[in-house]
């Protein structure tokens, strides 16, 4: 199979993330970045919701390339902050994309937080819009807890500082395989990949689902 599909992110290390996700289990596939194509004014995150986000972003991607695009909108949530920043993760400091200010403030509004009250999970929507008029949106969450300090130098955004449940090391501890198999994004993209394959007449779907 060849086909084209466009992931709607400047984000080098996410593209890198889910290049590796697509790219593996859909054979065939050129997965293109928004580096990839033509410039076009990017809508501003208008939703109330990272569903709604992934498929703003994945509509915009068809409407100006005419490309099936793939768009994803993720980011963490906090219980001891009634869910926040959620949304607003990429621009919790007021500068969007910046991870050091970012995680600078989230350890700080989280000070005097008890270790037994930092859950949080991290979540993810994954939206695919075709130019035909398909639309679907799946979403995932990785549960964890956030510790007081920042180990490792894998990932981006709070991964330094996110232990997911069940191991002892952050996000940022693990190896890019090991991430994809367990993160937010990896399901939401594992779970996406059978419609994926189906959408443009891949083989993967019999192939997913038989496992």
């Amino acid at each position: 199979m060849s086909a084209r599909l466009l992931l709607a992110t400047r984000n080098a290390g996410k593209l890198a993330e889910l290049r590796r996700l697509l790219e593996s289990a859909v054979p065939g596939v050129e997965v293109l970045g928004l580096g990839d194509v033509e410039e076009y004014p990017e809508a501003p995150e208008t939703g109330a919701t990272f569903a709604e986000n992934a498929l703003l972003k994945a509509r915009e991607a068809v409407r100006y390339t005419g490309l099936p695009a793939v768009a994803d909108d993720s980011g963490l949530s906090v219980d001891a902050l009634n869910g926040m920043p959620g949304i607003l993760s990429a621009r919790w400091s007021g500068r969007h994309g910046d991870d050091d200010a970012n995680t600078a403030l989230l350890l700080g509004q989280l000070a005097d937080v008890p270790e037994d009250r930092r859950g949080a999970a991290f979540v993810c929507a994954a939206a695919l819009v075709t130019p035909e008029g398909v639309e679907r949106v799946l979403e995932r969450e990785w549960r964890g807890r956030v510790i007081g300090e920042k180990r490792g130098t894998n990932g981006f955004g709070y991964d330094p500082v996110f232990v997911p449940e069940g191991l002892e090391v952050t996000s940022a501890q693990l190896s890019p395989g090991e991430k994809d198999a367990r993160s937010h994004r990896g399901q939401a993209f594992a779970a996406l990949v059978p419609v994926i394959a189906e959408v443009l007449g891949g083989p993967a779907a019999g192939q997913r689902s038989a496992q």
